[in-house]
Order: structure tokens, then C-alpha cells, then sequence
């Protein structure tokens, strides 16, 4: 299956870097979700993703949003990770890249994880998709963006 937008986000339950169980559907009603998927902690290119996140996580989260980061990484790996860098937001554990799987997140010359951010409304729909390896900044840029479109349309219907 390959999520699209449009679609409802598909449901999932995965421990946190804090070892507890965070549930997408927990946030339904309440904000909108940055659900990013990354290749690894603590490679490069992760990185950097991972820290412009962490310095746009005001911002984000002003737009109404909650980032959450999965990858394949033990939760004791995605602990230290967000302990070096300082991240504010949720890494989860998706150790048996189920999700990755059940959102069709699709792999790199078939071998490493895919780069692929879902930007998800409050009632759980998919409202934009950013796939790039090798532009991990821009993945914040195309969040911002479409969490702004998702801002003025919900005050123009207030």
C-alpha cells in the first residue's frame, strides 16, 4: 500500500525515544502531524534533517503541529540521538519497519530507507508528501508551507 494525498493516514502505535507508546490517532482533533520518516541516527544527512526540525520546532508547532520522527533505530539509539542534538519532538522506534511498510515508503537503490515526510490535518488526512534523499533542510520548508495552507484555511472557516 502507498499512502497519497488525499488518503486517511493510516493508524500506528510505536514506542517513543522515551520508551512509551505514542499512537497517531492520539492526536486526531488536536494537531496536525509532521510524520517524517529518516534512513538512520546519527548520519549525516539525518542530521541535519533531524536539528532543522529541532530549530524550527517553534515555529511548527505554532502552526498547530507535532513532529515525529521514525526510522528503524532501537528506542535506545533514537534516545541518544535526540540527547546529542537536543530534539524536542518524538522519535519513534519502528524496528520492524512496519509503518514504513504500511505507508509505502519506499527505499533508495533498494537498499537504504527512504526520506519521505507526510504532513497529516487534524482529522487525519494526508494534505502533502515530500520524498528527497538528498534534500533533507527542505523537508521543513514544504512542512511550514503546507502547514500555513492547512492555518488560513481553517480561519477562513472560523
Amino acid at each position: 500500500m502507498t499512502v497519497k494525498v488525499g488518503d486517511k493516514a493510516p493508524n500506528f502505535t510505536l514506542s517513543s525515544q522515551m520508551g512509551d507508546n505514542v499512537t497517531l490517532s492520539e492526536f486526531l482533533g488536536k494537531k496536525n502531524v509532521i510524520l517524517y520518516f529518516y534512513p538512520k541516527d546519527e548520519t549525516t544527512g539525518c542530521t541535519k534533517e533531524a536539528c532543522t526540525f529541532r530549530d524550527n520546532y517553534e515555529q511548527l508547532t505554532s502552526l498547530g503541529a507535532e513532529v515525529l520522527g521514525v526510522s528503524g533505530q532501537s528506542v535506545e539509539s533514537h534516545k541518544s540521538f535526540a540527547t546529542h542534538y537536543g530534539l524536542p519532538f518524538i522519535l519513534l522506534a519502528d524496528v520492524n519497519n512496519k509503518v514504513r511498510e504500511l505507508y509505502g515508503v519506499p527505499s533508495t537503490m533498494g537498499i537504504i530507507p527512504g526520506r519521505v515526510t507526510y504532513i497529516i490535518d487534524k482529522k487525519g488526512i494526508v494534505r502533502h508528501i515530500f520524498v528527497s534523499q538528498t534534500q533533507a533542510k527542505r523537508h521543513v520548508e514544504e512542512a511550514k508551507k503546507t502547514l500555513t495552507e492547512i492555518e488560513k484555511e481553517e480561519k477562513a472557516i472560523a
